[in-house]
């Protein structure tokens, strides 16, 4: 026996939630499917339990795609102002921790508690746990075979997520759909995530690990090139911290990252400078503008004593110490992998969806929502304001 739904959204996560909200309470039929026992699990451990639920810089300048353009749409007809008044409405307490990034002060279920009651207002059907065999046309709809039996939708919204981290159920069902209606797909990567070094290359590195500090850090080139000044950490295993994270989505295999690990200073200059008056040694010289630990780490792999009074060193010595800490170029040999990904880069081509309302093409009726597609924010609240905003728009839509 089939159950009949004028939209089936499937993926009960921020974006799959927004949009089963928003199109119940136009009126619509709506049913949610998500294959978890656990709702909104990615909602739940984002922002250390607090959910860094947007950011209140967010525009088109935040997002990495192929087609850099297409949120631009989404992102200015349901803006983070908008998400805010939102959470306004719910009594929400919140806070700016960061550059713009908004965190609830209690907890991520509050956000969860919130979209749930939105669904509520809308009259929208559950199936939880509940997955999704397959997905194929049936007349001008979609017949959905599940392990609760047969759904036909009018409409399906993909909103099922991308690969990173599969440990909260993250599965690439969206992918495998829009391969099975010939839709393209932009080479899905993690993105958000530590990288990873040779572990011979490292190895110099390893007593480094647990130091935290500012800096400047880019790779890439022209349109490609991605630049931030954020907090680097130091791992036994590599580099990690927001720093890394953010240029991760821009980093591509063989690229090597430039790292100035003292922004606020060009020490060739200072080291110069300095070594006409200070009686200090180079350790305790470079930890005016370094951690003490790693000055002088460092200068163990240059081969530099770090008891050796500046006064008495070269120029030509200190030129290369100077710019081997404003100018570290590395080459990662990886990345940590999706289990460590805060999320999926690439995805659904963008070019195949119509910006208004995120439906295929190709595919009348058929939606794509959220990490699932080629958009991907940078590190701070970015990502969830794109499952907002591209909720928004497929839930107005159907």
């Amino acid at each position: 026996m089939s159950t009949q739904f004028d939209v089936a959204v499937i993926g009960a996560g921020a974006a799959g939630m927004m949009c089963a909200a928003v199109a119940g309470q136009r009126g619509q039929k709506v049913v949610l499917i998500d294959h978890a026992s656990r709702l909104a699990e990615k909602i739940r451990i984002s922002g250390g339990g607090r959910c860094n639920f947007t950011n209140i810089d967010a525009g088109p300048q935040n997002y990495l795609s192929e087609n850099p353009h297409f949120c631009k749409s989404a992102l200015s007809r349901y803006t983070a102002r908008d998400f805010i008044d939102l959470v306004k409405r719910y009594r929400i307490p919140f806070h700016e921790k960061h550059k713009g990034q908004l965190f609830c002060d209690s907890s991520a279920e509050d956000i969860i508690a919130m979209l749930q009651a939105e669904c509520e207002k809308g009259n929208v059907a559950w199936r939880m746990p509940c997955k999704v065999a397959d997905i194929g046309k049936s007349g001008d709809g979609f017949r959905l075979e599940t392990d609760a039996g047969e759904i036909l939708a009018q409409r399906v919204v993909m909103a099922s997520g991308g690969l990173s981290i599969p440990k909260i159920g993250a599965t690439d069902f969206a992918f495998r759909i829009a391969r099975k209606f010939d839709l393209k797909l932009v080479e899905p990567r993690p993105a958000l995530v530590p990288l990873t070094f040779d572990s011979a290359a490292w190895q110099p590195f390893v007593p480094l690990a647990g130091i935290a500090l500012e800096v400047a850090i880019e790779t890439g080139e022209k349109k490609a090139r991605g630049h931030f000044l954020e907090d680097l950490l130091f791992t036994h295993r590599g580099l990690s911290g927001p720093a890394v994270l953010q240029i991760s989505s821009y980093w591509q295999s063989g690229m090597a990252l430039t790292i100035n690990l003292a922004p606020q200073a060009d020490l060739t200059d200072t080291l110069l400078q300095a070594k006409a008056s200070s009686k200090k040694n180079l350790a305790n010289t470079l930890a005016q503008w370094l951690p003490a630990r790693l000055a002088e780490s460092w200068l163990q792999v240059q081969g530099m004593q770090g008891d050796a009074r500046l006064a008495d060193l070269p120029d030509k010595q200190l030129r290369q110490l100077g710019d081997s800490l404003n100018r570290w170029r590395i080459v990662p040999d990886g990345t940590e992998g999706y289990k460590k990904a805060e999320v999926t880069r690439g995805g659904i081509d963008t070019r195949e969806l119509s910006q208004q309302s995120m439906m295929a093409a190709k595919v009348p009726g058929l939606y794509f929502i959220g990490e699932a597609v080629d958009v991907t924010g940078w590190l701070g609240g970015y990502n969830f304001q794109w499952a907002w905003s591209s909720g928004v728009a497929a839930g107005q839509a159907v």
